[in-house]
């Protein structure tokens, strides 16, 4: 017997179950049941972050933040995957009614995890919640 076909088999057997996405359509992410990113060294938005964000404000693309005191402020989750493969794979912006702002915090999501997760993080396919705050002179 071939032992090509006895090692995939195995590998197969050993590879954990999958994860289900934690949205589909007619679905939604139970956003608080999702454990926090455990960034080795939390990142921190730096302040052009926000003045992207503030940009894309202005220019109207985005409804209009909750504004504090004399700050404007969008604060945006993000649903992330981590595999043992792959580490950060894959990012699910919350909707807030601004598309680009959205695809931004995924991106800096999966920016901020790259080589800042401990080991324990990538041990199993786990979906993980980073909340972002943007926050600018109003």
């Amino acid at each position: 017997m071939p032992m090509l076909p006895l090692i995939a088999a195995a590998f197969l057997q050993a590879a954990p179950p999958p994860v289900p996405l934690p949205s589909r359509p007619g679905r939604v992410i139970a956003w608080d049941s999702l454990p926090p990113v455990p960034y080795r060294a939390a990142p921190a938005v730096q302040p052009e972050m926000s003045r992207f964000v503030a940009g894309e404000v202005a220019a109207g693309r985005c409804r209009r933040p909750d504004v504090t005191g004399a700050r404007g402020v969008i604060t945006i989750d993000v649903a992330m995957l981590v595999t043992p493969d792959f580490g950060p794979r894959l990012t699910i912006p919350r909707a807030i009614n601004c598309p680009t702002v959205e695809q931004y915090a995924a991106g800096l999501v999966l920016s901020f995890t790259r080589n800042n997760l401990p080991e324990r993080a990538t041990l199993v396919p786990q979906w993980y919640r980073a909340t972002l705050h943007f926050q600018w002179p109003d």
